[in-house]
């Protein structure tokens, strides 16, 4: 049986402390899942308002996948949802059975850290997409497009969420706010030479995005090297984390076309603009022409 698999065995077997009565869940809870929705309830209304992610959602996947924070995983590794290494994971890894044997997982360093690539994970994954069009209070539409994305093997996996989510009404939480704040209409984040952005639309503000993805307008300007007091236009891209001072490979060499300059050539690559300055040896007054070869790392 696979790690995963054991830890929903172990979950179903808590969850049926004090019976099935008929073949209906019974009524007694168990305490350490009590225990862990109290812990990381704030975490996950914060990234439901950041990413749009129904909390229920994303404790339940939590208690599932951790077995209430009391897998081998999460205890030795921090990972809270049994996201796996992956292509385009360069963080700290570990290996385990699950489907096959020496199976790569990821390592955190806290569970904020799990929970905030949880949200990025289910983000940024085409097969995911359609979920962030239903109802944020609709956790069965998204249970059942979980196991239809293809998020775990297990067939029982939706029911699963949804016989937690309603045992412990974690729906509760899906229509909590934070600090006064909801966010009816976020934006929607993409990933790029292995950075998150989105795409300012009309009106945006930077105070409006700090305030969405929980960081200072001052980084977001800093991060996508802005001056104070830039006005942002309707398909800027807006990095959500630092940039990387060279592009990822295979990009080596580009090749200036008609409207592009230095800050377009770096936005598009995500290279903080004064490397581009530097490996290219040009001064902060050069500008590009047409068919320029640029160099990108």
């Amino acid at each position: 049986m696979s790690m995963r698999e054991n830890g929903r065995r172990f979950l179903l077997t808590m969850l049926m402390v004090g019976g099935v009565v008929g073949g209906v869940w019974g009524q007694h809870r168990n305490q350490q899942y009590l225990d862990y929705i109290e812990k990381y309830k704030v975490e996950a209304i914060e990234q439901m308002q950041r990413y749009h992610i129904p909390a229920s959602i994303t404790l339940a996947q939590g208690l599932l996948e951790s077995s209430a924070g009391r897998s081998v995983l999460t205890r030795k590794s921090n990972n809270h949802f049994g996201i796996k290494c992956g292509s385009g994971w360069h963080g700290k890894r570990t290996y385990h059975d699950d489907d096959a044997r020496g199976e790569c997982f990821r390592v955190y360093k806290n569970a904020k850290e799990s929970y905030e690539d949880h949200s990025r994970f289910l983000a940024t994954k085409q097969r995911y997409a359609s979920l962030f069009k239903l109802d944020i209070t609709d956790y069965k539409g998204w249970a059942r497009g979980l196991k239809k994305a293809g998020y775990a093997t297990s067939p029982t996996y939706a029911n699963q969420l949804i016989n937690l989510i309603e045992l412990y009404g974690l729906n509760q939480f899906d229509r909590s706010k934070l600090k006064g704040q909801w966010i009816t209409l976020p934006h929607e984040t993409f990933l790029a030479n292995e950075l998150l952005y989105i795409v300012a639309r009309t009106g945006d503000t930077f105070d409006m995005l700090a305030d969405e993805f929980g960081l200072s307008a001052r980084k977001l300007r800093k991060y996508n090297d802005l001056y104070k007091g830039y006005t942002l236009q309707e398909g800027d891209i807006v990095y959500l984390e630092k940039k990387h001072r060279r592009a990822r490979k295979p990009y080596v060499i580009h090749r200036v076309q008609p409207g592009e300059s230095m800050y377009t050539i770096a936005q598009r690559y995500g290279i903080r603009l004064d490397r581009l300055y530097k490996m290219n040896e040009k001064s902060a007054d050069y500008t590009p022409s047409v068919n320029d070869l640029l160099r990108l790392r």
